[in-house]
C-alpha cells in the first residue's frame, strides 16, 4: 500500500508539472531523487503490518485517600453543593492529577465565593499539589474560609491538618487545643480534634527516638 501511494503521488506531480509548462529533464531528476529518498526511507522504517492505534494513554496511578477527605464528611457533611465539588477534586486527587483539583475546586469557589467548605477544599488542594507544603495561597484559602465562617471549626481543623502534613506540628497543635478551649464539651467534632493532638505527639515521640514517625500525616 505504501508503493501504490509513492506511484500515484509521481503521477500526480507528474501531471502538475505537464499542466503548467515545467515538464523537463531537470524536473524529472528532481522527482525522480525524491521518489527515491522516501521510498528508501519506508523500506528501511515502515511497518505496514501495524494496525492503526494509537499508543495508549499512560495510567496514572492510584493514589490512597488524603486526611482531608477521609475526615471531610464528618466534619462538613455531604449534603450541600461544596460536597459535590469536593468529590470530584477529591477523584483527581486519586488519580495523581493535583492540577485539575485545584482547577474543579476554584470553579466552585467561582459560583459560590462564599462558601467556606469551598475556600477549605481549595487550601487543602493547594497543599496536595504542594506536595505538603503548606504555600502563600493555601494558607490566603484557610484564613478565608475562616473570616467567612470564624465560628465555625472547620477551617482551624483543616488548617492545622495541613500544617501537621507539612512537620509543622508546633503550629498545628496550637490551633487544635485553641479549638477545644472554645468547643462545647458535647461538640459531636471534640473526639476528632482529640486524636489528631494524640496523633501529633506520637508523631513527635517518633521523632525525638530518632527513627522517622510513623503518623506522618495526623
Amino acid at each position: 500500500m505504501g508503493f501504490l501511494l509513492l506511484s500515484a503521488l509521481a503521477v500526480i506531480i507528474l501531471i502538475t508539472l505537464w499542466k503548467f509548462g515545467k515538464f523537463d529533464r531537470a524536473a524529472l531528476q528532481l522527482l525522480g531523487a525524491a521518489l527515491l529518498v522516501a521510498a528508501a526511507g519506508y523500506t528501511w522504517q515502515g511497518r505496514p503490518d501495524l494496525s492503526g492505534r494509537s499508543a495508549p494513554a499512560p495510567v496514572r496511578q492510584q493514589l490512597p485517600d488524603s486526611p482531608f477527605a477521609q475526615t471531610r464528611e464528618s466534619m462538613l457533611g455531604t449534603f450541600d453543593s461544596a460536597s459535590q465539588w469536593l468529590t470530584m477534586a477529591e477523584s483527581y486527587h486519586r488519580s495523581g492529577d493535583t492540577q485539575s483539583a485545584v482547577e474543579i475546586i476554584g470553579s466552585g469557589i467561582r459560583k459560590d465565593p462564599k462558601n467556606p467548605d469551598l475556600w477549605v477544599g481549595l487550601g487543602n488542594a493547594l497543599v496536595i499539589h504542594a506536595e505538603g507544603r503548606m504555600t502563600p495561597s493555601a494558607e490566603l484559602a484557610f484564613r478565608r474560609a475562616s473570616a467567612i465562617a470564624p465560628e465555625h471549626p472547620a477551617p482551624k481543623f483543616f488548617y492545622g491538618l495541613a500544617l501537621a502534613q507539612g512537620g509543622k506540628y508546633d503550629e498545628a497543635e496550637s490551633l487544635w487545643r485553641g479549638l477545644l478551649q472554645t468547643a462545647p464539651a458535647d461538640a459531636s467534632w471534640r473526639p476528632m480534634v482529640e486524636e489528631r493532638l494524640a496523633m501529633l505527639a506520637q508523631a513527635r515521640g517518633a521523632v525525638t527516638g530518632g527513627t522517622p514517625p510513623q503518623v506522618r500525616q495526623p
